[in-house]
Order: structure tokens, then C-alpha cells, then sequence
């Protein structure tokens, strides 16, 4: 009896390897299991959710619900709003601090970043950025923090210790997506309109290498770096190119584009599994999410989900 209990509960969705999906115009998330590429549960939210992230043991969900100007924390097993954090206007991205405390939130609206401690509730500073923020992200070591801002085309450098800017660096039009890379020695820059990635030395802010794209038979204008994302090597970085439809496959170490995979609609965003062996993209205009094979770089399936998927997070089996 206990040994079929044991078998039943291993067995249970709550202990499935999971991504899971926001869907911005359905105010809903779409959680799908990994071992099946089936969704599995569709989860209410706030208004128009877009960015999304775990805490450290996966306990909690953080859900920037952009129209309800607040950040929601949910419990993923039963898929409850435990409670609203204070966000400012309009959050649309953000950054978990390695401590597991500091949330680090873009406000459109206010072109600040607010910083919340979700055990206390209360925002610790908020700090003037540029024009529309968006892009967030923070140092491994957990020193930096950098907003990227659409409007006046900067990465803005934070001092965690201080929460105020120390350096502003130019991009080109539109920056939307952050990450550190190389032990968070290289800070990527994706720009929209732009049409590139900036890689940048954190040690002084030079500029490294500009990454551009070209695909046959699409308008360079509608090649949009938006979301990008590190293998696990950090030997290759995959990027969504938006209204192109499809990801660029970058070589990380000689910044050259190796290949392009075709995906759906508008590709906004993208999230391994947990293994690192599939990449999961959503693709806002066609409503589904792309499942791709890392090593074999080819799709493999479509998953239908919401209206205009946005954001997208994994979730271990140890999560559960």
C-alpha cells in the first residue's frame, strides 16, 4: 500500500518537470509538463501578466501583472495568489537577487526600478532609470544590478550595496533583454528596433562585440532581438528575432551567428527544461509555444497555450 502511494505521488503533475507560460491577453498561465509537452493546468492571474520568475527552491511563483500595477506571488502546487507585492506602475520585468529576497522591478510608466524585499513586503528604494524600462537583470555575485530602458537606449548599472546608479551605457534603439555571462565577467544586451546584441566587459563597461543578424527572404526590419538565453556551457546563446519568426543560434565565443531555427509568430521569449536538453519559445501572435532540441537545434513540436504568451520559467521536479 505504501509502495502504490509512493508510485502515485511520483507520478503526480505536482512532480513533473514543468515551463510555465504567461499569458498576457488571457490574464492566465499555462503550466506545461515537460515529459509529455502537454498543458497540464491553465491558472488565472492579474491583468496582463509578462514576466515571470521562481524563487530560489521554487516554492513561490512572482508574476509581473502589468495592468494591475502589482507583482503577485502565487503557490505553484495549488496555483493560489497568496499575496500582492508593493511594484510601482506598470512592472514588466524583473530580477530575483541571489539572495533570494531583493525583487528588482522595471516600471514602465515611472522609468524607475522599484526594489521589493518579498519576506518584508516593503520596497527598499526605487531608482530613477531611463525612459520605459524593461530589461532586467542582476550579477551573479549579486554587486550589479542593470535595467535596460526602451526609450532613451541605455543599460543602467546599479550598485546593489547602495541602489544607485554608478555608469549608463548606449545601446541601440530599443533595448528590451539583460543577462550576465562568463561568471558575470560580459553583460548581453538585446535591441529591438536596433536590430542587435551589444556585449559589454562589466569590468569597465567597454563594448566588446555587436552581434547582427540576416536571414534570407525576411526584411532586416523585421529582425528583432528581443529574449535571449544561455546554453549551459555558455558556448552558445539562443536568440528570439521576434517578428522574423524564428531564433538565431550564436556561438558566445567568437560572437558569430551559427544558425536559425523557424519558430511561430512573433517570437517574444524562451526557457530551457530543466535538463537543458529542450527549449521551450512562446510566440505571442500565433498563440503557442515552440519545443526545441537543443542538440539537434531543430523544433520538434507546437503547443497550443493562450493568447500572446510573453514570459516563460521552469519549474524542477525537485519543485515539487
Amino acid at each position: 500500500m505504501r509502495l502504490a502511494l509512493c508510485l502515485a505521488l511520483l507520478a503526480s503533475p505536482a512532480f513533473a518537470d514543468e515551463i510555465w507560460v504567461t499569458n498576457e491577453k488571457d490574464d492566465t498561465i499555462s503550466v506545461i509538463d515537460v515529459a509529455t509537452l502537454e498543458v497540464t493546468r491553465t491558472i488565472p492571474t492579474g491583468e496582463r501578466p509578462r514576466g515571470l520568475t521562481f524563487s530560489h527552491d521554487f516554492s513561490r511563483l512572482y508574476i509581473c501583472a502589468s495592468d494591475s500595477d502589482a507583482v503577485q506571488v502565487m503557490d505553484p502546487v495549488s496555483g493560489e495568489i497568496l499575496h500582492d507585492l508593493p511594484s510601482g506602475e506598470d512592472p514588466e520585468q524583473f530580477v530575483l537577487h541571489p539572495d533570494d529576497r531583493r525583487l528588482y522591478i522595471a516600471n514602465e510608466d515611472d522609468a524607475i526600478a522599484t526594489v521589493v524585499d518579498v519576506e518584508t513586503r516593503r520596497v527598499i528604494a526605487q531608482i530613477d532609470v531611463g525612459i520605459e524600462p524593461e530589461g532586467m537583470a542582476v550579477s551573479p555575485d549579486g554587486r550589479i544590478a542593470i535595467t535596460t530602458s526602451e526609450t532613451t537606449n541605455m543599460a543602467h548599472w546599479i550598485d546593489t550595496e547602495t541602489e544607485t546608479l554608478f555608469a549608463n551605457t548606449l545601446v541601440d534603439s530599443r533595448p528590451r533583454h539583460a543577462e550576465f555571462a562568463q561568471a558575470g565577467s560580459q553583460l548581453w544586451v538585446s535591441s529591438e528596433i536596433g536590430g542587435t546584441v551589444t556585449v559589454f566587459a562589466v569590468d569597465d563597461q567597454r563594448e566588446l562585440a555587436k552581434i547582427r543578424f540576416a536571414i534570407p527572404n525576411i526584411h532586416r526590419d523585421r529582425i528583432q532581438p528581443v529574449g535571449f538565453e544561455f546554453s549551459a556551457d555558455e558556448k552558445t546563446v539562443f536568440v528570439a528575432l521576434g517578428p522574423a519568426n524564428h531564433l538565431a543560434v550564436v556561438n558566445a565565443e567568437t560572437f558569430e551567428v551559427e544558425d536559425y531555427i523557424l519558430v511561430g509568430r512573433r517570437v517574444w521569449h524562451m526557457a530551457f527544461s530543466p535538463d537543458r536538453k529542450l527549449l521551450f519559445t512562446t510566440n505571442g501572435v500565433s498563440g503557442d509555444v515552440t519545443v526545441i532540441d537543443v542538440g539537434r537545434r531543430e523544433a520538434i513540436k507546437t503547443i497550443k497555450v493562450g493568447r500572446f504568451p510573453w514570459g516563460a520559467a521552469a519549474r524542477p521536479t525537485s519543485g515539487g
